[in-house]
């Protein structure tokens, strides 16, 4: 299994242009990230800096979300955000030039949250239509759109991976898009309830990414009681051949003492 750290929630005492070459300095040869910059639409100047701290680090950008609003302050995405559709198509194209510099080819589209005073099934046909855009966009590269069930927020609805299989088959059907996938972070699916062993039973070949945390806690694997270790092998048995991210928040001094040297690049 070949791992990615998630430069976005790890490695957070170092500043953000440091952390490819602390993962790389750790034993790992590929970072993803959040959206790293505060706009959807960055300086060219913060663009380059984030690409020269991929490529100096000499690391490999295997996932790169697009913006998803102020995340602090509880937005989870614009997939779904009926008045910023400017806004999501001007960041899918600065993604999709960061995706061409560096290589990368999965991109996670958090899909937002329910707006008060909006009609649900509006807000939904927009995130077919900006996933089919995203998509098209991204296929450029040989690249796919990822689509992500979160936890803990309330209004943010794609809790499960049929949630987010329903939305990825309407932008199929409807649009004739069928480069999105299902990202299947084990943590969020497990806080949320959903049968996890079934997903990987009846959807492993079928996931765009694996992210991965433990339970309670939202630690390094082996700090709660999920299987983590079984369900990325059971998920290898039924198909899936991509990397592992490594989506926790560290509880100790290492956060990668869970794993041997040899299994980290």
């Amino acid at each position: 299994m070949s791992y990615t750290v998630n430069a976005s929630i790890l490695l957070t005492d170092l500043p953000i242009l440091d952390r490819p070459a602390a993962a790389r300095a750790a034993g790992f040869d590929a970072v993803e990230f959040w959206w790293p910059f505060s706009a959807a639409v960055p300086t060219q100047e913060e663009v380059d800096g984030f690409v020269a701290a991929i490529q100096d680090a000499g690391v490999r950008l295997t996932g790169l979300n697009f913006f998803a609003g102020d995340m602090p302050a509880g937005d989870r995405g614009l997939v779904s955000w009926v008045g910023r559709e400017d806004e999501f198509a001007a960041n899918v194209e600065v993604v999709v030039d960061i995706g061409r510099r560096l290589g990368t080819k999965a991109f996670n589209a958090l899909y937002g949250n329910r707006i008060d005073g909006v009609d649900a099934q509006a807000q939904d046909d927009l995130a077919v239509k900006n996933l089919a855009a995203a998509g098209r966009a991204v296929a450029a590269l040989d690249g796919i759109v990822l689509l992500e069930p979160v936890s803990g927020m309330d209004a943010y609805p794609l809790k499960t991976a049929a949630d987010a299989l329903a939305i990825i088959r309407r932008v199929r059907d409807e649009e004739g898009v069928d480069n999105v996938r299902l990202l299947a972070d084990f943590y969020h699916l497990a806080v949320n309830g959903d049968d996890v062993p079934a997903v990987i039973r009846d959807h492993a070949a079928e996931f765009g990414h694996i992210q991965i945390a433990d339970a309670p806690g939202r630690g390094e694997p082996g700090t709660g009681e999920l299987p983590l270790g079984q369900w990325i092998a059971d998920a290898e048995a039924g198909g899936y051949d991509g990397v592992v991210g490594l989506e926790y928040k560290a509880t100790q001094a290492d956060p990668f003492a869970w794993l041997g040297e040899t299994a980290r690049a």
